[in-house]
């Protein structure tokens, strides 16, 4: 199936000059949701992985059904002030100012293998933020994977050393 064929351009959005690759269509065809989901588990399912931790919001919806299907734990990673219980935060630099993620301080175990997910690999900032929670938790990330990677921003360049994988390129 050609997933990128579900994946629409809308110009201008959020800002003149961008192109936002909207996932939108993808999630309304439940043939290509379903292949997304299927074709992340096939690629985990033999990496002893404990959770799936993703990004605010649209990770959770790649995240959560994966993790379900890969019979392991799901791991949210929020904006300051939306997660109920003690967190660990971390703030990195955007284009124009800076931002803050954090997760629950008991949500990954020393030693946890996790697989880090959300829905585009950009710039790279949250990707990087979220693989340093999930350290700062003594979690070892496996591999950071989005179902859109664009290229062209080089975001891979801010995950360093965590080896990632995407389904669609651009």
């Amino acid at each position: 199936m050609d997933l990128k064929s579900f994946i629409r351009d809308v110009p201008d959005f959020p800002k003149k000059g961008i192109v936002f690759k909207d996932i939108t269509p993808l999630l309304q065809n439940p043939q290509a949701f379903h292949a997304v989901i299927e074709q992340l588990a096939e690629r985990y399912q033999n990496k002893n992985l404990k959770a799936v931790v993703a990004m605010e919001s649209r990770g959770f919806i790649f995240g959560a059904p994966l993790a379900v299907r890969l019979g392991i734990s799901f791991v949210p990673v929020r904006k300051p002030g939306k997660l109920p219980h003690k967190t660990h935060q971390e703030t990195y630099d955007l284009e124009y100012g800076k931002d803050t993620l954090e997760i629950h301080q008991d949500a990954v175990n020393k030693g946890d293998k996790v697989l880090i997910l959300d829905d585009v690999l950009a710039t790279g900032g949250t990707a990087a933020a979220t693989i340093r929670l999930v350290e700062k938790a003594g979690g070892e990330v496996v591999e950071a994977a989005f179902i859109i990677h664009l290229g062209f921003l080089n975001g891979q360049d801010k995950l360093k050393r965590t080896p990632f994988f995407s389904i669609i390129h651009y």
